[in-house]
């Protein structure tokens, strides 16, 4: 019977002490009898003074290698193509013979502008006599005279349309690209061939860039080319043409980089690597690597001080990214001193304490 008591009691205390919490949590959650809040952690920083300074970029970039004399060629007139000459990749030389078309139908355009042309010499020639002898008038006689030099340029016409019922190359060096077959139809204009003068022509790195280094660029700025599938053969070059405007398809400013000497093994479509030298200069800041939080291609953000005890978070633009620093374009106006170490830690507003 006095072990049952003293469990009793045992029990009762429990249940007093468990009240005696919750009344305490109670207080605590209607900010009564509610300890004091500790004070802000201070964050040990290192600091950096910071000033923008002048830089000459220089821009990377890539793209793909041509000619400045590729061109397309296509028949004047649209028809059946009778015969093609040549393939994708051969050589060819000036004047040659690439495709012909069928002729059965310019040959009859030719034949009927010749018969009219004839006729309209034979009616001039007769309204002429009659016109001598006082029989026809003279508008009868202006107008066979007009007759005649109509069906003359018809004639014209018809012969330098046949002319260019064949494709011949315009210079020396190879088909790039062959865009039909013998038996298709094709009508006037239709690219069939696309050539380019390698080995006569300068070879041309065609490129896409941003349009803030677009701005950046100027014509006759030096560019070094290198080209990995050549064991990493480098050329120089120069800014020869900057489009005026960007690409619809992926909004790029297309920049041309003619590369200054001969070049031999090249070949239209091989992929280059550049950096173009600008000749233009801006002001930059250059921070250390660490500062930078969250950065990625073109933004990010870093943390600076005022007064050496409070820290503020800035969003800031960047330029670009070397070895062991990043250029930042703009965010930075207005900052004195640049958290270095310890940003990780951070957050608007934290408490700072200045560290050697």
């Amino acid at each position: 019977m006095k072990y049952k008591i003293n469990r009793m009691k045992l029990v009762s205390l429990l249940i007093i002490f468990a009240v005696g919490i919750l009344n305490q949590s109670c207080k605590s959650s209607n900010g009564k009898n509610e300890p004091s809040a500790h004070p802000s952690e201070v964050i040990p920083v290192r600091v950096l003074a910071i000033k923008q300074e002048e830089l000459q970029p220089i821009i990377p970039t890539a793209g793909l290698f041509t000619t400045d004399d590729e061109t397309y060629l296509a028949f004047k007139t649209g028809g059946i193509i009778e015969k093609m000459f040549v393939k994708e990749g051969d050589a060819i030389h000036k004047g040659q013979l690439l495709a012909t078309l069928n002729l059965t139908e310019i040959d009859a355009q030719v034949a009927q502008a010749r018969l009219s042309f004839e006729k309209a010499k034979r009616d001039y020639a007769r309204v002429e006599n009659l016109y001598k002898d006082s029989v026809a008038t003279l508008e009868q006689f202006q107008n066979a005279r007009t007759g005649l030099e109509v069906s003359s340029r018809q004639l014209e016409a018809a012969n330098f349309n046949r002319s260019y019922s064949e494709i011949r190359s315009v210079s020396n060096g190879f088909v790039l690209h062959k865009m039909a077959n013998e038996g298709q139809v094709i009508s006037s204009g239709t690219p069939v061939f696309q050539t380019n003068g390698a080995g006569q022509g300068k070879w041309i790195l065609r490129t896409g860039v941003s349009d803030h280094e677009w701005s950046l660029i100027n014509l006759g700025d030096h560019a070094t080319v290198s080209i990995e599938a050549l064991q990493g053969r480098r050329y120089e070059a120069t800014v020869t043409r900057k489009s005026e405007a960007a690409d619809a398809m992926n909004g790029a400013f297309m920049v041309e980089l003619t590369l200054r000497s001969s070049a031999s093994g090249l070949a239209s479509g091989l992929f280059g690597k550049a950096t173009i030298q600008t000749s233009r200069t801006q002001l930059v800041w250059k921070i250390p690597y660490e500062a930078l939080l969250d950065g990625d291609a073109q933004s990010g953000y870093v943390f600076i001080t005022d007064d050496n005890k409070v820290a503020h978070q800035v969003p800031v633009v960047i330029g670009g990214i070397e070895k062991e620093q990043v250029i930042i374009l703009s965010g930075l106006q207005n900052a004195k001193k640049l958290i270095i170490s310890g940003s990780a830690y951070l957050k608007e507003g934290s408490a700072i304490q200045i560290i050697e």
